[in-house]
């Protein structure tokens, strides 16, 4: 077992212990990957699991899909419940949070012509895409703000504060509570309830947060939220879920009218075919062994590593870390922009060169308002010295000289 009664601060940074993590996962040698928020690596034994499944369905074909997967699908789908703190009945698994997301957008039906919907430049492209389609499907007005930048806890707030105020006839406000482009931590509970003061619906895009942070999702104090399990859970790819809080069930339409399910079951709210069984039965194994590593460790090591790099390219010329340091503001995520590379072209150009000059994997995003960025994501496999080399090709990139 893993587990151990040191507490967080120091468990972060005990060698041992992350050393025991680290053996759970086989990457590839020849590039530090530090591009771990696109999805997570399966640790060996979810990986095992996996095949195992994947075997089981393969052999045993729709005899057991049409004998036994609905009961075993029921039994996952409470497993991820009780991990998220939630009743079974507020959830239904999805192939992501990006299905899990567009399903609640479109599927909001309090709508009605001259209502509004608000979303931020931070909010994920296809949530953003589904809040735009809002205004042919339901008539409504599409308002995007930016969130400031350099950002801080209250700066953040008096943006929201902002854009609601500004916006008096809005129904439903996008929500992220992680960033995927800066790595920036909303303060989710805090404005859901100044959205909710104003009677606004919340719909929050949790698809980068559970796992990266240790919360429950009565935390968050909304009733509609996305969610991935392939990303920070560590579970397959293509497996996630939606969540609706009890009672706010009839807010939300039955996806293309299903009947598979009753109206006042929550599964009737999803429907994608034939799914990847091995994926869905193998979410146990994952979420076993996050719980057994510890949600409140994982979120101190990966702010610790975050931290590990961050403290020293802050002091690099001419490069601004979009993420800020106060705690309740980041997790592993941390994003990063050179001055004056701004466009598309000059941040695939830093990308190329940290991954062909110095081995380092990272990614450009697009869409904050300030300019494009390139983002780094360790993940509990990476280490100091992975690190250490990513800050070792920022000091030559910036021409900084390190004493």
């Amino acid at each position: 077992m893993l587990q151990s009664d040191c507490d967080h601060a120091t468990r972060a940074t005990d060698q041992d212990y992350w050393g025991a993590v680290r053996a759970l996962y086989v990457v590839a040698p020849d590039v530090v990957n530090l591009e771990n928020g696109y999805w997570g690596v399966m640790a060996e034994p979810v990986r095992r699991e996996f095949v195992r499944q994947t075997n089981m369905v393969n052999y045993e074909n729709t005899y057991y899909v049409r004998q036994r997967s609905g009961a075993d699908f029921e039994s996952v789908r409470t497993k991820v419940a009780e991990a998220v703190g939630a009743a079974v009945e507020e959830i239904a698994l999805t192939r992501g949070a990006t299905e899990a997301l567009q399903l609640l957008i479109g599927g909001y039906n309090r709508l009605k012509p001259g209502d509004a919907v608000l979303y931020a430049d931070l909010d994920y492209d296809s949530t953003q895409y589904a809040m735009n389609a809002l205004n042919a499907r339901r008539g409504v007005e599409v308002v995007k703000f930016d969130v400031p930048e350099p950002a801080t806890r209250q700066a953040v707030l008096d943006a929201y504060a902002h854009a609601l105020e500004a916006n008096p006839k809005t129904r439903v406000l996008l929500l992220t509570h992680v960033s995927n482009r800066t790595g920036l931590v909303m303060p989710v509970a805090e404005i859901v309830r100044m959205a909710k003061a104003k009677s606004i619906d919340i719909i929050v895009d949790a698809a980068h947060s559970w796992g990266q942070l240790d919360f429950k999702v009565n935390e968050l104090g909304a009733d509609f939220v996305g969610f991935n399990l392939h990303k920070w859970i560590g579970a397959p790819l293509g497996v996630g879920f939606l969540y609706i809080r009890k009672g706010r069930l009839a807010d939300i339409d039955r996806y293309m009218g299903d009947e598979d399910f009753p109206e006042t079951d929550i599964r009737s709210r999803v429907h994608t075919g034939t799914v990847n069984f091995a994926t869905v039965l193998t979410v146990p194994a994952a979420l076993a062994l996050h719980e057994e590593i510890g949600a409140a460790a994982k979120q101190a090591r990966l702010r610790y590593l975050r931290d590990h790099w961050v403290s020293r390219a802050r002091a690099f010329k001419d490069i601004d870390i979009l993420t800020p340091d106060e705690a309740c503001l980041y997790g592993a995520i941390t994003s990063f922009r050179l001055a004056g590379k701004t466009s598309k072209g000059d941040n695939d150009a830093i990308v190329a060169e940290l991954r062909d000059s110095y081995k380092v994997f990272t990614v450009r995003r697009a869409g904050v308002a300030k300019g494009q960025c390139i983002r780094v994501t360790p993940a509990l496999y990476t280490n100091e010295a992975d690190l250490d080399r990513l800050v070792d090709a920022l000091a030559v990139v910036t021409g900084t000289k390190v004493s």
